[in-house]
């Protein structure tokens, strides 16, 4: 069980404690600011006011939100939108010279500090609705054991891992969510290094999370709609074969940029869409009579071809399949 974080609430009541002083401040003494700044006062003075209102008023939802962020995102996103666009409306306003360059510490007060925990929030919550099992009702989405997984995860040939490992040995691929730039990279470097595969007597089956038509879809697009896929929109699958999610690192990472980049730009794969878990890492497995026998989870999102290193492996070691 993941413990909730304590630190956004005491984060978000810092954040509206902060709101309030300093609309507090802008309201009772609004020439301060500007006396200090050596700024001209401002001929409608109530509209500065007005701006501090805003500011106090805004640290009422902080408050609200400190209770349950993830149910409160608007308001973070909100508060973080907010914090991005002071900077900017500075830097506009010092470079055509309405405001002096002095006045960029309070950035370092009013907005700059406040990016990483807000934005953090919203990662974590946008992390937490991407999982399937926050979508699950009374037990709906159960974990499966590996035997259980074997057995009733089915086969667009109408089998089940159990009973294609049981006839041949399985190469077991997981892709990441449909639309992966990297998963596209995936099948396609099992369609040109097929005689590998074929070779050593594998079978390989795709397990994604699209719908079994997105499935076809994609497997004929590579010209692989002879081998059996697997749909697991809800990674039952994948959490059986214990492939985790990404964090940040592995999920933002610069290797993932650079690669991301070379990918689907350079090699002309592309970038799709989101429809599944953005956070799941993908991996492959060689599965004999419904036991894994080699394993190789990603490092991270952008390694994008996990089963390679088995098919190598295989062709180097030529083991014998017991019967």
């Amino acid at each position: 069980m993941t413990l909730e974080p304590r630190w956004p609430k005491y984060a978000l009541r810092l954040a509206a404690i902060h709101n309030w002083l300093w609309g507090a401040w802008v309201i009772l003494c609004p020439n301060q600011l500007f006396d200090f700044m050596g700024m001209d006062r401002p001929n409608h003075l109530w509209i500065w006011q007005g701006v501090g209102m805003l500011v106090a008023v805004f640290g009422i939802g902080y408050w609200l939100a400190a209770n349950d962020f993830r149910r409160h995102w608007p308001v973070v996103l909100m508060g973080l939108v907010g914090k991005l666009l002071g900077p900017v409306g500075f830097f506009q306003s010092a470079i055509t010279g309405q405001v002096p360059w002095s006045l960029g510490p309070l950035l370092l007060i009013q907005d700059i500090p406040w990016w990483f925990p807000l934005g953090a929030m919203l990662y974590l919550t946008f992390r937490d609705h991407s999982d399937p099992k926050s979508r699950s009702v009374a037990g709906s989405l159960a974990d499966w054991t590996l035997d259980q997984a074997n057995a009733l995860a089915i086969a667009t040939n109408g089998k089940s891992i159990a009973a294609m490992s049981a006839e041949q040995d399985v190469l077991l691929v997981f892709l990441r969510h449909a639309g992966c730039t990297f998963c596209r990279e995936t099948l396609d470097e099992l369609r040109s290094t097929r005689s590998a595969w074929t070779g050593l007597g594998m079978l390989p089956v795709v397990v994604h999370m699209g719908s079994d038509e997105e499935g076809r879809g994609m497997m004929q697009h590579f010209d692989l709609s002879d081998l059996p896929t697997i749909s697991d929109p809800d990674c039952r699958l994948f959490r059986a074969y214990q492939l985790p999610r990404g964090n940040l690192s592995q999920l933002f990472g610069w290797n993932v940029w650079l690669r991301g980049f070379i990918v689907a730009i350079v090699k002309g794969y592309g970038f799709g869409k989101i429809r599944g878990d953005g956070f799941q890492l993908s991996g492959a497995f060689l599965v004999r009579h419904g036991k894994i026998i080699k394993a190789n989870p990603s490092k991270d999102a952008a390694d994008s071809c996990p089963w390679k290193p088995i098919v190598n492996d295989s062709v180097s070691s030529r083991a014998p399949r017991s019967v």
